[in-house]
């Protein structure tokens, strides 16, 4: 079972790593979907972008995974307003497109992720 978890850990830090990286790569595209009443939208992604970054590396380090397990848990409930407001407002995702259920399934998958990375850095 130890080894299950740490497979799974690494590729939820190889996964928030991909996601840190796209903000800057990206950014016009995620600062699109930052809710319109908040201030400055590119520096929200570049934040949110260099915090995940951080997140996937110290997922890897034992020591810290059960503090980042919590702090991860609960940037993803933070940044869910983001997810809500672009499902609601349709906007695409990437090549999946603007279908109501991807955006909404997108929304929907937040909690078992967070579920799953507290179960793993536990």
């Amino acid at each position: 079972m130890k080894t299950f978890k740490l497979i799974i850990v690494y590729g939820l830090s190889a996964f928030f790593l991909f996601a840190g990286v796209s903000h800057f790569l990206a950014d016009d595209s995620f600062a699109a979907i930052v809710p319109p009443l908040l201030p400055f939208p590119y520096l929200i992604v570049w934040i949110t972008g260099l915090m995940e970054i951080g997140f996937a590396i110290m997922l890897l380090c034992p020591h810290f995974r059960p503090r980042v397990g919590i702090l991860l848990s609960l940037f993803l409930l933070a940044v869910l307003p983001a997810n809500i407001y672009m499902a609601l407002s349709g906007m695409p995702l990437g090549e999946l497109g603007n279908d109501p259920a991807v955006l909404w399934g997108r929304v929907a998958m937040q909690f078992p992720l967070i579920a799953l990375i507290l179960w793993v850095t536990r």
